[in-house]
């Protein structure tokens, strides 16, 4: 709904009706990332979220599951996710959910109360991109986030009812950093304790900033066989009391599904058999996806 430009949302919400409240991210900094690049971003005035509600509700009234675009849609004001968020109860009489984008500043940004209130009006799952635990790498890829701040936010979120999905990003620190990224990043996991932790592997993206430094040689990708010793790695140090987890996403190089704790064992012995396989590249990052 509105907007001209392309629409980005999790890979979980294929079934949701998306309603756009904002155009574009309001950091938009992440050298890593080439969604929303070239767009102003705009929060959309309360006349304008209004006629896209009514427009998707007059559409699909049924609605269940209801995703806001654009990226960290937390980071309105509460006063304006609270307008939303009733707007969206009252017009969807079978609404079960409402998802989002955001990031730990933005979370923080509210206070328990209005955390509190926006799951009373169905907010349910917050999507959260860490990509990496270690402040350095989050600061070289213009992270406008700390890992303390997402703890925090990751934290309070849960602590009121809501549910965090995490992503994180498999390769981000390059081949100097994989190693003190996947400490840092598994560390981070562990004290966030989220309910879906989503691994995805950086994918290099024409025309970002790191993609230049790829081609400089500033930064320098990490092949396969390490991408997998770096999930393995991330995996063998997660002790998570109840998450689920998914590194299914087209730039894994194998899928990988579970639950933990139980799935951790198996998940570890599935990552050890494609290592000593043979078939992994040790030298480049191997063919990229067809699309992200």
């Amino acid at each position: 709904m509105n907007g001209n430009h392309q629409m980005f949302r999790p890979p979980s919400e294929a079934r949701s009706l998306i309603i756009r409240v904002a155009d574009g991210c309001p950091h938009n900094s992440c050298t890593f990332c080439g969604m929303y690049k070239g767009v102003r971003y705009r929060a959309h005035p309360r006349n304008e979220v209004l006629r896209s509600i009514k427009t998707a509700a007059d559409s699909w009234p049924d609605a269940e599951r209801i995703f806001l675009a654009d990226g960290d849609v937390m980071a309105l004001p509460f006063e304006d996710l609270q307008f939303i968020a009733s707007e969206l109860c009252d017009r969807f009489p079978n609404l079960a959910r409402v998802n989002l984008y955001a990031n730990g500043r933005s979370i923080c940004a509210k206070t328990d109360e209005e955390l509190s209130a926006l799951k009373r009006l169905k907010l349910q799952t917050l999507y959260m991109g860490l990509e990496s635990g270690d402040d350095a790498i989050l600061s070289a890829v213009g992270k406008k986030d700390t890992a303390a701040a997402m703890i925090d936010g990751a934290r309070r979120a849960q602590s009121c009812g809501l549910r965090m999905s995490v992503m994180i990003l498999i390769g981000l620190g390059g081949h100097h950093d994989s190693k003190a990224h996947a400490i840092a990043t598994a560390d981070v996991v562990n004290k966030m304790q989220p309910r879906f932790l989503a691994g995805l592997r950086y994918i290099p993206v024409p025309g970002t900033p790191l993609y230049k430094q790829i081609e400089t040689g500033d930064f320098t990708v990490i092949t396969e066989h390490e991408a997998t010793v770096e999930m393995r790695e991330i995996i063998n140090r997660l002790e998570l009391s109840r998450t689920i987890f998914r590194a299914n996403h087209v730039s894994n190089i194998v899928p990988l599904a579970g639950r933990f704790p139980k799935d951790k064992d198996r998940l570890l012995d599935d990552l050890d058999r494609l290592l000593a396989s043979g078939h992994l590249d040790q030298d480049t990052a191997g063919p990229a996806p067809y699309t992200l």
